[in-house]
């Protein structure tokens, strides 16, 4: 259809030009010229985005009621000196700022979020905005957190921060590539949770290299909070004063706690250094030694506490199989399931 529409446009050109311009080549090659105008603006307009056309209209719309507002102020003042100037340069003033609105519209077009009232109170910093680090939706337990209602408000994924996680899910090696893709899959599960107010950005600090260094300023400008997993990127931000929502810090918060005298019931993986002993594991990884557990290795048995050791590589629980007598005292109801052959949870 365009293509047709172009043909005619080369041929009624010349027609034109001929008939209405100068009945000679003359008017046949300005028609011509014409024609041609039209199709490359046609061909260029086809290449720019939607958006860019309508913000850059409205800029030339907004640039032009500038100029006519300084034409109707330069009248008011009544000074012949303004109004020579004015009117010998009025083309080039008009054509500046029309230029100058529509460049501004279209540069200026992606910062809109700034305007909304639900994300930027002026004068006031808005602690309920998250500004979403890369490493946090590789890890994804933010997903699992948000879903169960624990962590609410606005979330600001940065478009840094998006296009870093498309550079890892595009890289050459298979381990980078897997973690990018699982944090695309994650930004799309947090999209379609429902109630979340979350927002891709399109704020960018062009001067500034590193993501990390890009969430800290957008941070700080939205006065929010980031969230993370990254340990560095938490100690720089608690340096310059910003609130950091690590998971890390919420999980090792949320683990299980375990006292002498409990009763467990766990699965026992491999062998301990003594003789009798078998090690298990709870879901955080915390290991149990099990007295007289060897021969239970591959079962899922009942445990009692009889020590916990802080370490520096963590915490260890020692303890031994709960006899079926052990029922009342432990603190804790008892666990008392049979010993059975099952399959091993994930460590």
């Amino acid at each position: 259809m365009f293509n047709i529409i172009r043909v005619l446009v080369v041929i009624l050109g010349p027609i034109v030009g001929y008939f209405f311009v100068d009945k000679t080549y003359t008017g046949i090659l300005v028609g011509l010229g014409f024609g041609a105008v039209i199709i490359a603006l046609e061909l260029m307009i086809d290449l720019i985005r939607l958006d860019v056309v309508v913000f850059g209209l409205i800029g030339a719309v907004g640039g032009f009621v500038v100029s006519k507002g300084l034409d109707w102020y330069v009248l008011r003042l009544e000074n012949p000196v303004y109004y020579q100037a004015l009117t010998r340069f009025s083309v080039l003033i008009n054509l500046f700022l029309v230029i100058l609105g529509s460049m501004i519209a279209i540069r200026k077009k992606g910062e809109l979020d700034l305007l909304e009232k639900d994300i930027i109170v002026k004068g006031k910093k808005n602690t309920d905005i998250k500004v979403v680090d890369t490493s946090v939706l590789i890890d994804g337990r933010i997903a699992d957190v948000i879903e169960t209602g624990f962590l609410s408000g606005k979330f600001i994924v940065p478009r840094f921060v998006l296009h870093e996680l498309q550079m890892v899910a595009d890289s050459s090696d298979a381990t980078k590539r897997q973690r990018g893709r699982r944090g695309l899959d994650i930004l799309k599960r947090l999209q379609d949770i429902h109630g979340i107010n979350l927002k891709i950005y399109d704020r960018d600090y062009s001067h500034i290299k590193e993501v990390d260094t890009k969430v800290l300023e957008l941070a700080k400008e939205l006065g929010g909070k980031v969230a993370t997993t990254d340990f560095n990127l938490n100690k720089v931000a608690a340096l310059q004063g910003i609130s950091v929502l690590n998971v890390n810090d919420l999980a090792a918060v949320l683990k299980a706690v375990v006292l002498p005298g409990d009763s467990l019931n766990i699965y026992l993986v491999k062998e301990g250094k003594e003789k009798s002993q078998a090690v298990g594991y709870l879901d955080d990884g915390t290991m149990i030694v099990v007295d007289e557990g060897r021969r239970h290795i591959g079962k899922r048995v009942g445990v009692y506490v009889n020590s916990i050791l802080q370490t520096s590589a963590g915490r260890m629980i020692f303890a031994r199989i709960l006899d079926s007598r052990e029922s009342e005292g432990n603190g804790r109801p008892p666990v008392q399931l049979p010993i059975e052959e099952t399959t091993p949870p994930a460590v």
